[in-house]
């Protein structure tokens, strides 16, 4: 769902791109009260997972993939839906700056559709479907999954209609297509983000707030990250992902080549030429070092002000 350059129209992009800034302000002030310094090694982790898993597209019908978005999943891990709005979105300005991956001039709609509205349907949806489950600690995988599915709707949702506001596509045809694959992608996102949360309640509880152990350290987790963005992501589907997809269908491909903003990075589509393999391994590994120190150090700046 990462919007490239080009599929919005100025006038969109700077209102998004506000939008966006003002959520950013917002999430970090509201961070200093909602999230502690001792949980910066679970926003670290969380967030360079999360751009590992982003690496990761899977097969869904028609010839098109998908990619967990995960702004549910941060948000629980972490919390709190603005710590997870920081999370996500350190990933999103990581992607467009270092990797070519989402608009430089659509940085500010796809913050606005994945980090404020994909976290915030989540978490919300979270919240209500566990007090409906009862409260039960062992149903958060399920309501979690099933949020974070609908999240994904709601997201392409406002991707649509910010195409259709920049006259890319009618809504008439774009919304029902973003939609519809969106839901198929949606089922993934939330069988994903409930295999997390089942893992982490048994094995490493310490990793999920509200929990009394101590950090238990980072071999694992850390392990894990590169496992993912190292050698899983060598095996992601090469199929269009749905906005490709839908833009393929609908025509507006092209929008895409001729508006496309790049900062000069080697790293650009998670590889390194002449590498093959080799050099998205490295591109992975590098963006999830990159997003563990970015985030770490925003748990550092957002301490809590009396900490």
């Amino acid at each position: 769902m990462h919007i490239p350059d080009g599929f919005v129209s100025i006038p969109v992009a700077g209102a998004t791109g506000l939008a966006s800034v003002a959520a950013l302000f917002i999430a970090f002030e509201r961070s200093q009260e909602a999230f502690g310094i001792r949980r910066a090694p679970v926003l670290g982790l969380t967030t360079a997972f999360i751009f590992a898993a982003q690496m990761i597209n899977f097969p869904v019908a028609g010839g098109t993939s998908g990619h967990l978005l995960g702004g549910a999943l941060a948000a629980i891990v972490v919390g709190s839906p603005w710590a997870g709005t920081l999370c996500i979105s350190t990933v999103l300005i990581i992607q467009a700056v270092l990797f070519a991956d989402g608009g430089i001039t659509a940085l500010g709609a796809n913050i606005l559709n994945m980090a404020v509205i994909g976290v915030w349907v989540g978490w919300i949806l979270t919240q209500t479907l566990q007090r409906l489950f009862g409260g039960s600690k062992g149903r958060l995988p399920l309501a979690a999954g099933i949020a974070a599915g609908v999240s994904v709707v709601v997201a392409a949702v406002a991707a649509a209609i910010e195409l259709t506001l920049s006259g890319t596509a009618p809504a008439a045809i774009v919304l029902p297509a973003m939609t519809g694959v969106h839901i198929l992608i949606g089922v993934g996102e939330g069988l994903i983000t409930g295999g997390v949360l089942t893992y982490l309640a048994t094995a490493r509880p310490d990793l999920l707030p509200g929990e009394q152990q101590k950090f238990r350290g980072w071999w694992v987790p850390v392990v894990s990250i590169f496992l993912i963005a190292g050698v899983l992501s060598l095996f992601a589907s090469a199929w269009p992902d749905g906005l490709e997809k839908v833009a393929e269908n609908v025509g507006f491909i092209d929008l895409a080549e001729k508006v496309r903003i790049i900062v000069p990075t080697p790293l650009a589509d998670y590889g390194i030429e002449g590498l093959g393999p080799i050099g998205t391994s490295i591109a992975g590994l590098v963006g999830s070092a990159v997003c563990f120190a970015v985030a770490f150090g925003i748990a550092k700046v957002v301490k809590p002000k009396n900490a």
